[in-house]
């Protein structure tokens, strides 16, 4: 591999969220992070699920959204820096000014270990069965971006279901795909095997942090994992909220893509 780094450890934050309750929802987080950071050493980055700040009270987003990234963001950069690790913000309800108006975005900030944002990405692929079109503004760019030198990427819950999509994210030479997400029950074997699928295909890691709890009588199952480029689940958390800190080990990727050269054998001039 041409990254100096061989591995990652990485703190998965699996959370109940408190729908519209945005500081208990800060404080839960922060002190989470604290929890994780102050127990296991040399955590490289720390992931969150999706949409963590408001949960999906879209109803009420226009007041309770953040205004490009603060206060969430912004309390997220000051504990990156003052621990020296790198942090997948998960997604948050993110409202900017664009071409003269203001729009909600479900976004994804990435924060590295000097407090300082790498990448945003705005989900792409709004996810109608929860009235996100409604609320949300839909994102139109991929995000990649380093972690210590590790070529990563992200999307955000429905992406996974668009693997032209993800395809086109590990086309600029991915290592990771972190996919933070609400995948509420009874859909949850899809999401076990979308990720298994998006890792085998893509050859690469990918690291899907989910809510638990519940929403009214929506069910969220936990159930955040890490799969291998072979497609060998190294991960797989319960129905609680959890702490848990795992290593990946990046020489897998250039073990299985010399085993199976599938980018070497695509056909572009077909396809």
């Amino acid at each position: 591999m041409s990254d100096k780094k061989e591995s990652l450890k990485v703190a998965l934050i699996q959370l109940q969220i408190e729908d519209g309750r945005v500081e208990n929802n800060i404080n839960r987080v922060l002190n989470k992070i604290k929890e994780a950071l102050d127990h296991n050493k040399n955590i490289d980055v720390v992931v969150l699920p999706e949409m963590w700040n408001t949960g999906y009270d879209l109803k009420n987003l226009n007041n309770i959204a953040d205004e490009e990234g603060k206060p969430s963001i912004e309390k997220l950069k000051e504990l990156a820096k003052n621990y020296a690790v790198n942090i997948v913000a998960g997604s948050i309800a993110d409202k900017r000014e664009e071409e003269g108006s203001k729009k909600i975005y479900n976004s994804s900030y990435i924060i590295n270990r000097f407090g300082e944002v790498m990448a945003r990405y705005d989900k792409v692929h709004l996810f109608r069965l929860m009235n996100e079109d409604k609320y949300l503004a839909s994102g139109s760019k991929i995000a990649t971006f380093e972690i210590d030198g590790i070529k990563c990427g992200v999307i955000i819950c429905y992406d996974l279901r668009f693997p032209e999509f993800i395809r086109k994210i590990a086309l600029e030479g991915i290592k990771v795909l972190f996919v933070p997400a609400q995948w509420p029950m009874p859909r949850d074997k899809h999401w076990r095997l979308l990720n298994v699928v998006r890792a085998i295909e893509n050859q690469i890691y990918v690291i899907g942090v989910n809510r638990a709890g519940k929403q009214g009588n929506v069910i969220f199952p936990g159930a955040s994992l890490i799969v291998d480029p072979w497609g060998e689940v190294e991960v797989e958390l319960e129905d609680k909220e959890c702490v848990f800190c795992h290593t990946i080990n990046l020489g897998k990727i250039e073990k299985v893509r010399r085993y199976l050269p599938v980018y070497e054998d695509r056909r572009p001039d077909l396809y």
